[in-house]
Formats: structure tokens, sequence, C-alpha cells
């Protein structure tokens, strides 16, 4: 027979084709884990894309129409605020100028009754006491009526000034009087100062001259008012070493230097002492005091002892306290020594089980070992 060549029918080669690329998509999809397990769909998202910026494009052309328009009306709004203003300001400037042209207040009908000059406008009751509009029946002087006012009022201020320049004139003549009488106290006092100072001096030379008189009389006495005078001075002498033995006499017997207890007791207070005239504690009263320095001394002691006993106690505790707690620690290393090593011994049965065990599945039961071409086969197909 005689070789052929035949055309390949074109919708046979399609239809493979078709399957080729159908199958080139399934593996594509099945192999992507990522859609296989979360189902992604990218045309879905695609489109919610393309809706999200369209209708982001949308909302944002309105918005800048609305921008738009807002400007507008703010603009159209300043305009009609500032027109409203201007027209206010007009009729407020119109009735203000009619207020002031028609409105006046001396054009009210009522302004006679509440005009501020109406006394100075109208004509005076009473010219003076000798008006002539006043009939004969007419009373010219009435309570609290004062024609003169004015030439009283000056009449007063005039007196007024002459008695404050008289008060002037009176103080400037006090200050002359102080000022003189101040300088004729100073030259009183200077002339009373030179007075005493001579009398002092002539006091002095009459003092001199009555010893030199009473020494030259001595001298002319002679011996027998010297022998007179000698015995005098003695006799005065004598006086005034026996008044001295007197008063050291009473000087040593008196309750100042004999500290007599007594003198320093208050009268109104027993219990207290006058620090004026106390001269110190009595011996009963230091022998008391020692005697209670002594209890205090002798209860300190006792106190001490008390807590060096309670110290030693408390020292002793703690060091069994201590004691007890070493042979715990002890206790519980040991323990802890013992319970690792039986852990250990149990690990090491524990691994050699394992072992054991790895080795019955390696040589007994996991015989047959995959190799890579087994592991290559996998995921070649999407059937």
């Amino acid at each position: 027979m005689y070789k052929v060549d035949l055309s390949a029918d074109p919708k046979e080669l399609a239809a493979i084709e078709a399957r080729k690329n159908r199958e080139k998509e399934r593996q594509s999809r099945f192999f992507n884990v990522r859609n296989r397990v979360m189902g992604v769909d990218v045309e879905a998202l695609n489109s919610q894309v393309v809706e999200r910026k369209l209708r982001e494009v949308t909302e944002q052309s309105r918005d800048a129409a609305y921008g738009t328009n807002h400007v507008q009306y703010d603009l159209v709004a300043q305009m009609l605020e500032k027109e409203q203003a201007e027209r206010t300001r007009r009729l407020a400037k119109k009735i203000q100028e009619f207020r002031e042209q028609k409105q006046q207040l001396k054009n009210r009908r009522e302004f006679d009754l509440r005009d501020p000059d109406g006394l100075r406008k109208e004509f005076p009751a009473c010219l003076g006491d000798s008006d002539p509009h006043c009939g004969p029946a007419s009373l010219q002087c009435f309570s609290g009526e004062d024609l003169d006012r004015a030439t009283c009022l000056k009449m007063q201020q005039d007196q007024f000034r002459y008695s404050l320049e008289r008060q002037l004139q009176e103080q400037q003549r006090a200050r002359v009087d102080e000022k003189c009488a101040d300088m004729l106290n100073d030259q009183l006092y200077l002339g009373m100062d030179m007075r005493a100072t001579y009398l002092a001096k002539l006091e002095e030379s009459c003092r001199m001259a009555m010893m030199s008189a009473v020494a030259n009389i001595n001298k002319a006495q002679g011996p027998h008012q010297v022998a007179e005078l000698a015995e005098w001075q003695r006799r005065e002498h004598q006086r005034e070493q026996e008044a001295n033995l007197v008063d050291i006499q009473n000087q040593i017997t008196s309750d100042l230097l004999t500290e007599n207890p007594q003198v320093a007791q208050n009268p109104l207070a027993p219990h207290r002492v006058l620090p004026y005239c106390w001269k110190g504690m009595t011996p009963e009263q230091r022998a008391a005091i020692r005697k209670v320095q002594q209890m205090q001394r002798y209860e300190k002691e006792a106190q001490c002892q008390a807590e060096q006993a309670l110290d030693a106690q408390w020292e002793s505790q703690t060091m069994l306290s201590a004691q007890a707690a070493m042979e715990l620690e002890q206790q519980e290393r040991e323990l802890c020594a013992e319970f690792r090593r039986g852990l250990g011994s149990f690990n090491q049965q524990l691994a050699k089980e394992q072992k054991a065990q790895q080795n019955y599945l390696n040589s007994i039961i996991y015989t047959n070992q995959p190799t890579t071409q087994y592991h290559l086969q996998f995921n070649t197909s999407s059937r």
C-alpha cells in the first residue's frame, strides 16, 4: 500500500488544544494553595476594585460640585448681608436726621413743663422791697427769702480772708517769739554755767584758805593740841575696830553664813524654796537622793540582766531554728539527689525501650523505604 499523508482534522486539533488549556488552568488553580484553600475569586475582586474606584471618582466629582456650590452660596450670602447692613445703616441715619430736625426737645408741646431754664426765663416774683408791680396788699418779706445773698457771701469771704491773714500773722509772730525765747533760754543756761564755774572756783579757794588757816592755828597752839588730837584719833580707831568685830560676829552667826535651811523655805508653799536665800540641799536631802539613785542603779542592773537573759534566749532560739533549717535543707538536698538518680535511671530505661522499638520498626516493619522517585510522582496532574 502507498503511504499517504493525511491532514489532521481541525476540529480535533482545536478540541485537543482546548483540553490542554483547561488542564493547565485546572492545574494552576489546584496547585495554588491560597486559591484552593481560601477560594479567592480574582475576577470578582477585580470588579469590586473597579467599582470602588469608580465610586470614589463619582464621590470626588460630587464633593467638588458641592464645594463649588457652597462657595457661590457663601458669596451670595455675604453680598446679601452687606446689602442688609447698608440698608439698616441708611435707615438708622435717616431716622436720626429726622429726629434731629423734626423731633427736637424744644418743639414738643410739653417742653414748657420740663424746660430746665424755665425758672430763669420767668419774670421774678419780686424785684425788691420797692417793686412797683406789687400793690399795697402784697407781702414783701417771706420766711427763707434772702435778697442780699450775694452781698452776704462777699462779706463772708472778706471776713474769712481777714481771719486767715490774721491767723498767719499770729503764727509768724508765735514762731518769732519762740525763737527769741529759745535764744534767751540758751543765754540763761550759759550764764548759769558760768556762775556755777565761778562759785566752784571761789569755794575751792575758800577751802584752801581755811585749810591753811587751820594749819597755822595748829602750829600756834603747840604740842598740847597735837596730843589731844592723837588721843581722839586713837579712841575713834578703837571704837571702829570694836564695831567691826561686832559686825563680823553677827555675820558669822547669821543665817547667811550658817546656811540655815529654814530661811530658804517658802512660807506660802512649803514644798518650794526661795532662790535668793537657798544655799543648797541638806545632808539628809542629799542622802535621800543618793539612796534613790542607788535604787535606780539596782533596778537598771536588774533590767539589763533581764534583757541580757532575754537576748540569750532569743539567740539560742535563733541558733536552734538555724540548725533545724540546715537539717531540713540537707534532707531536701538528699531527697532531690535521690529523685534525680531515680529519674535518670527511668530515662535510661525509657531510652533503651525507645531504641529497641525504633530498631524493631526499622528492621522488621519499615523494610521498604520510599525513594525520591516515589514522591515525585504526586501532584503531576489535576486528575
